[in-house]
């Protein structure tokens, strides 16, 4: 009896400490879209910038399956906490699925901005241009952190590591997916109304 309470509670510091330190690195990560979007705003000033220029129609699409994402995240964690491995398995393979699909969405929209003519550097390019580049790439790179994270994920599920009583894992991948897929929503809904 004691043993196995020395056990829990060890495991729930553990999983207090692996949040907080993922919490930590999320808001660094905001701290520096925050100032991607500040020099984004002081920009807008520029005679240079570009007053007609119109998001690509595959950052449309991009958000609505980044939004998927989450969704089959929630799911995942959800189904492991019932121990149903079987839609555990569904819902964690969906999220991979969308999440590379998002992947694929973004580099359309890179082409889509190409072939109207706006480069990211050289001739060709702007600062709006520019500017948009570097924050979805910014963000493509932390959605390659997610994607890795979540085949790590699928591998351990598939070892059977998650189960009702253990789903630290599940859980810290799917807070990671719902910031990243939050992050995507308000860097569009700000790239929309900001532009």
């Amino acid at each position: 009896m004691e043993m196995t309470m020395k056990i829990n509670e060890e495991q729930e510091r553990k999983s207090k400490s692996a949040k907080l330190i993922l919490l930590f690195a999320m808001v660094s990560m905001t701290m520096m879209f925050a100032g991607l979007t500040s020099a984004f705003v002081v920009s807008k000033s520029r005679a240079d910038w570009l007053k007609d220029f119109q998001i690509p129609v595959a950052f449309y699409y991009s958000t609505a399956v980044i939004i998927g994402c989450s969704v089959a995240f929630y799911f995942a964690k959800k189904a492991i906490q019932k121990d149903n491995r079987s839609a555990a398995s569904t819902f964690l393979l969906g999220t991979l699925a969308l999440g590379t699909l998002f992947v694929v969405l973004q580099f359309i929209g890179f082409g889509q901005i190409i072939e109207s003519g706006y480069y990211m550097t050289g001739q060709g390019s702007s600062i709006t241009t520019t500017f948009l580049y570097v924050i979805a790439l910014m963000h493509l790179l932390h959605v390659a952190g997610g994607l890795i994270s979540l085949l790590i994920i699928i591998y351990n599920h598939f070892k059977q590591k998650y189960n009702s009583t253990q789903t630290l894992g599940i859980e810290l991948g799917a807070m990671y997916w719902h910031f990243l897929d939050l992050l995507w929503v308000l860097l569009f809904l700000f790239l929309y109304f900001f532009k």
